[in-house]
C-alpha cells in the first residue's frame, strides 16, 4: 500500500465491530457495496476490498465484476441496481474521469429513486468534489476512525442509516468559490461580434440540475439575458449606411471625373485621374475608420448591456449559490459562491432592513457579473486583501464591491 493508505489502527474499533453481521442481502442484491474508483487508486482501493470482504462483505468493482461482452452503461447500472450501497472514491483523478463521474450520477439516480445509501470518501483533503455530489455526506480516507465509521456505515441496514456517524457534508466548505463550465451561446456560430448571444434556457445544464432547486429561476435568468439579443443595437445598420454612401459617392466622384477629363485636354487627364484615385483611397480609409471605430463601440455597447442584464439575473440566482459573469457577447462564466455572509455585512452596515437588501441588490446588479468573472479566472484589479471575509482563501464578494468603490466604480 502507498503512502495514502488507510491505517485500521483500532483494534479498539476492529474488536468492537467483530460481533457485526452484514446486513442480510434482498433476492434482488448480490453486494453489499458497489465500489466506483479511478484505475489510478487501484493499489489503496483494493487493500480496501481485502479489509471489506475479510469481514464477510460482498464487495463489487469493475475489475472483477463487470461482464465481458456487454457495455460499460449496462454493467454499470446492473451493479449499482445489485449492490445496497454505493462507495466512491474521490480523488482528483475520479473527479477528471468521465466514467467515474458517470458511474457517480447512476447512483445518484438510483439514490433518487430507491434511496440507495451513497457514501463518497474523500481520498485527498483538497480535492474539489463535483457539485452534484456536494449533498452527500463522507468519509475522510485520512480519519484515524475512517474504518470504523466506515464498517459502521456499511453493517448498518439502510432503513437504520439514519443514525450512523457519517459527517454531514457542507459544500460552501470545499467547493465555496469555484468556477463551473462556462455558458456558449447557442448562436455562436452565425453571431456577428457586436451582437448579443442567446443561451438555450430548454433544460437546465447537468452541473447545476442539483445546485438550483428551482429550475424556473435559472430559465428566468437566462430569458433576462437573452432579451439583449431583442434590443436594436446600432452598429450593424449604421455600418451598412456607411458603406452605401461611400460606395454611391465614390462612383459619382468617378462619373463626375471622367466626364470632366474628356472635355480638357489629354495633358489633363493624368491629373485628374490621379486626384480621384486619391479621392477614392481617402473614402474608402474613412469608411473603414468609421466603420471599425462603430464596430468596437457596438461591442463594447453590447457587452455593456449584457453585464447589466446578467447582473439582474444573479439577483435571481445568488439565493441559489450561482453567479454568472459576462466578458463577451458570446460566453457566460458561472461560478458556485456563496454570499449569506456578505449579505450579513451589508445588514450590519445599514441599519434598515429595507435599505440594506436594496443596497445588496443594487451591488449585485452593477458588480456581480465582474465578481463573478474575476472569480473564474482567478484574477482580480487589485491586490488580495490581508484578511479574508467571507470566503476562505479569496476575496469575497463585499470586499470586492469595497475595493471597487474604492477605485472610482459608483453604482
Amino acid at each position: 500500500m502507498d503512502e495514502r493508505s488507510f491505517d485500521v489502527d483500532g483494534a479498539a474499533a476492529a474488536e468492537a465491530l467483530s460481533t457485526d453481521v452484514p446486513p442480510r442481502l434482498s433476492p434482488d442484491e448480490t453486494f453489499h457495496v458497489f465500489i466506483s474508483y479511478s484505475s489510478t487508486d487501484y493499489q489503496w482501493t483494493h487493500a480496501l476490498i481485502e479489509q471489506l470482504e475479510s469481514r464477510d462483505l460482498c464487495v463489487c468493482y469493475h475489475d472483477r465484476d463487470f461482464m465481458p461482452g456487454r457495455t460499460v452503461l449496462e454493467n454499470m447500472s446492473e451493479c449499482i441496481q445489485e449492490s445496497q450501497k454505493v462507495l466512491l472514491v474521490l480523488s482528483s483523478e475520479f473527479v477528471r474521469s468521465r466514467w467515474c463521474l458517470l458511474e457517480a450520477n447512476m447512483s445518484l439516480f438510483r439514490d433518487c429513486l430507491e434511496r440507495k445509501p451513497i457514501v463518497p470518501v474523500l481520498l485527498e483533503p483538497a480535492v474539489c468534489v463535483p457539485l452534484h455530489l456536494c449533498h452527500l455526506t463522507y468519509l475522510e480516507a485520512h480519519d484515524p476512525e475512517f474504518m470504523a465509521k466506515l464498517l459502521k456505515v456499511l453493517f448498518t441496514p439502510n432503513r437504520q442509516l439514519q443514525g450512523s456517524t457519517v459527517v454531514p457534508y457542507q459544500p460552501p466548505s470545499i467547493y465555496n468559490g469555484k468556477a463551473l463550465q462556462p455558458l456558449t451561446a447557442a448562436n455562436v456560430e452565425s453571431l456577428y461580434k457586436w451582437d448579443a448571444g442567446q443561451f438555450s434556457d430548454m433544460d437546465v445544464p447537468d452541473q447545476l440540475r442539483l445546485v438550483i432547486e428551482d429550475q424556473e429561476k435559472y430559465r428566468e435568468a437566462i430569458a433576462i439575458i437573452n432579451s439583449v439579443s431583442r434590443q436594436n443595437v446600432y452598429p450593424r445598420w449604421l455600418q451598412a449606411v456607411l458603406v452605401l454612401v461611400g460606395s454611391v459617392f465614390e462612383m459619382a466622384l468617378i462619373a463626375y471625373i471622367g466626364y470632366t477629363s474628356s472635355l480638357l485636354a489629354v495633358n489633363d487627364n493624368y491629373y485628374f485621374w490621379g486626384l480621384a484615385l486619391a479621392c477614392q483611397v481617402f473614402i474608402l480609409f474613412a469608411v473603414l475608420v468609421l466603420a471599425g471605430f462603430t464596430t468596437r463601440d457596438g461591442v463594447a455597447h453590447t457587452v455593456k448591456e449584457m453585464q447589466k442584464a446578467v447582473g439582474q439575473a444573479n439577483i435571481i440566482l445568488c439565493e441559489e449559490k450561482v453567479l454568472l459573469g459576462c466578458l463577451s457577447t458570446s460566453k457566460i462564466y458561472m461560478v458556485y459562491v456563496s454570499l449569506n455572509g456578505c449579505q450579513r455585512e451589508f445588514a450590519e452596515t445599514f441599519s434598515e432592513q429595507a435599505s440594506a437588501e436594496k443596497m445588496f441588490q443594487r451591488a449585485l446588479l452593477y458588480f456581480s457579473s465582474g465578481y463573478a468573472c474575476c472569480l473564474a479566472k482567478r484574477s482580480f484589479p487589485f491586490p488580495t486583501p490581508a484578511s479574508a471575509a467571507h470566503l476562505e482563501g479569496g476575496v469575497c464578494f463585499c470586499q470586492y464591491v469595497s475595493m471597487q468603490l474604492g477605485r472610482g466604480e459608483w453604482m
